[in-house]
């Protein structure tokens, strides 16, 4: 029941959105989807890949705002608040964002983690070692995990 209202709900938020952007160029739709892209995944892979003291709430809260971030710019900037709500000027003065979200993003998940001393920090950064090793040579994946 939940997943039928979810899907429908999604459909109609798509079909909204699709209607309100309808006049916007495919290059603008494709850099919007790479800039997200660049403010929420990139900074949470690079950095759980090369940063040792990465956490969970780390890469979860950093994505977050990242996300927020990313969505604020685009809906505060030229192509959304001028050429679609016909605002005269724009609030955020740029057409992509990922430069700025990306700090968000980056800076946050720097915080976060850097301020978070529970166990669960402490299991994070005493399990990079082996993650590091197993994400570049393979070692340790060679079967099916259980779960």
């Amino acid at each position: 029941m939940v997943s039928r209202i979810a899907t429908l709900t999604l459909g109609v938020i798509a079909i909204v959105l699709g209607l309100a952007f309808e006049d916007q160029n495919i290059a603008f739709m494709v850099a919007l989807a790479f800039g997200l892209a660049a403010s929420v995944n990139f900074p949470v892979l690079f950095l759980s890949i090369f940063w040792k003291r990465l956490t969970t709430r780390g890469a979860f809260i950093g994505g977050f705002l990242g996300l927020i971030a990313s969505v604020l710019c685009v809906i505060l900037g030229p192509s959304v608040w001028v050429n679609i709500f016909k605002f005269k000027e724009a609030i955020f003065p740029y057409e992509h964002d990922a430069l700025f979200s990306m700090t968000v993003a980056f800076s946050s998940i720097w915080f976060f983690s850097v301020t978070h001393r529970s166990t669960r920090a402490a299991q994070d950064k005493a399990n990079y070692r082996d993650q590091f090793i197993r994400a570049e040579t393979g070692i340790g994946a060679e079967g099916a995990a259980a779960h």
